[in-house]
């Protein structure tokens, strides 16, 4: 039997690819900062605790050898570095890196975001042959040089790069869908959308996420792949399936352009232009069929959204979404200030 180990087991992404990898026949070793079980894992698996900033942690567990390291949590060149050290005793790696580290022709991309038309023009759909930001020490830059730093390796590690967008699924730290669930829950309805409400950010499915994993865990390799849910929903189509699967009936205010007030009109999902990957390398190099679709994977993740919304406040429930969206998520007073200044 392969042997496996997935660091960041108990993540958002790490949860079903543990399932996957274990249901495919590997031995995992569940390796997380808490070090706990997902209901869904065989009991074969192994979970473990682990400090990904210790070097001498990770090559412990990664002992005289494994087949394959699955890291879902690499986000400093440190990280990268951690592998690459111990290239001679990993048979291939799987690394989720991240659809922001790409540029359009400007050299625009999701750090651009707040300056004067700085959201980037990307291709429809975006290859990942797309340049990338610089390697650099930033968020965005340190997954571009963790790339650089394991592709650079070849055959010493065969590492495929995963780049997925808008991840969404239980257990997400920022989930997009927060945005439709807590208005619905605060009573909310009417709301204000932005650029007709057109937007699209591709969604990728942590089930899709675990599915690349194990196909390209099946079939070692140098590569960099996008990773996406077959489909590409619109906010305001996103909005009306939370409505339909919560119950509940919301008129939508369309505005042609950006939002129109501070705090108003402003989803997670919201962007000027769309960003939309291209799977078909995907599929050509795995044979990648999604599992699941947007509408399909929804309901799961709009259960658990409602079920962690009503034990406690969403500030405490996910600070890191509270920290990514400096601007007020649900400034209701400003929203309804617009709506009485654009009826007057």
């Amino acid at each position: 039997m392969k042997t496996a180990l997935v660091i960041g087991a108990a993540g958002q992404i790490g949860r079903p690819t543990v399932r996957a990898l274990a249901q495919d026949g590997w031995e995992v070793t569940a390796a997380s900062r808490g070090g706990g079980r997902d209901a869904g894992w065989p009991a074969e698996v192994r979970a473990v605790r682990l400090d990904r900033e210790d070097a001498d942690s990770v090559a412990a567990l990664v002992g005289d050898g494994v087949d394959l390291v699955v890291d879902l949590v690499a986000f400093t060149a440190a990280h990268g570095q951690q592998l690459a050290g111990l290239a001679g005793r990993i048979g291939s790696a799987v690394v989720a890196s991240s659809a922001a580290v790409y540029e359009d022709e400007r050299g625009r991309g999701f750090h651009t975001q707040g300056e004067p038309d700085g959201w980037p023009h990307y291709p429809v759909p975006i290859p990942e042959t797309l340049r990338t930001a610089a390697p650099g020490d930033g968020s965005r830059a340190s997954k571009v040089r963790i790339e650089q730093d394991l592709l650079a390796l070849g055959d010493r590690l065969p590492t495929t790069v995963l780049r997925p967008s808008a991840v969404y699924g239980p257990y997400c730290r920022t989930p997009r869908e927060l945005y439709f669930v807590k208005r619905n829950l605060d009573g909310r309805r009417t709301r204000v959308l932005a650029y007709n409400g057109e937007s699209r950010f591709h969604p990728a499915s942590v089930r899709n996420v675990a599915e690349l994993v194990r196909l390209s865990a099946a079939r070692p390799g140098s590569r960099v792949l996008n990773a996406a849910d077959p489909g590409h929903p619109s906010v305001a189509g996103i909005g009306a399936m939370i409505d339909e699967l919560m119950g509940v009936a919301t008129r939508t205010v369309l505005v042609d352009g950006p939002p129109p007030a501070p705090n108003v009109g402003d989803s997670p999902w919201s962007v000027p232009r769309p960003l939309i990957l291209d799977m078909s390398a995907a599929e050509r190099e795995l044979g990648y069929k999604p599992v699941t679709t947007y509408a399909d994977a929804l309901p799961e993740t709009v259960e658990w959204l409602t079920a962690r919304l009503r034990e406690q406040d969403w500030e405490s429930g996910f600070p890191k979404m509270v920290a990514s969206y400096t601007t007020g998520l649900f400034d209701y007073a400003a929203e309804d200030a617009w709506l009485a200044s654009r009826a007057a």
